[in-house]
């Protein structure tokens, strides 16, 4: 009984909360998929038997989901949407790059390059 709340219940959670972090850290789903499935893959032949490989290939499906949900919430928290402005906040219509941004001038930062 102890086995089946672990299946259950206890690795589904962990892998939600692991994949959510190292999504956040790595920045890439197929990585944080590939580490989950590595991971559970040894856990699978250490400590349980074969019969142990469903759940790594349905751990590793709740990994990437779960990978990429945290992608998409992030992208809408963040909104990296800048198609719209040339850098400076205002476009004005313009869409060449003659604004007076600072992009081209590289004494903006004197003090790395004393």
């Amino acid at each position: 009984m102890s086995n089946l709340l672990l299946l259950l219940f206890a690795l589904p959670i962990a892998t939600i909360i692991i994949a959510s972090v190292l999504e956040l850290v790595l920045k890439n789903p197929i990585a944080v998929t590939a580490l989950i499935f590595a991971i559970y893959l040894i856990v699978a032949f250490a400590a349980f038997d074969a019969t142990f490989l469903v759940y790594v290939i349905l751990y590793t499906i709740l990994a990437f989901v779960s990978a990429v949900l945290t992608r998409i919430i992030l992208n809408l928290i963040n909104d990296d949407d800048d198609d719209d402005d040339n850098g400076n906040g205002n476009n004005n219509g313009n869409d060449n790059n003659s604004s007076d941004c600072g992009c081209n001038n590289r004494y903006g930062y004197r003090r790395y390059y004393r």
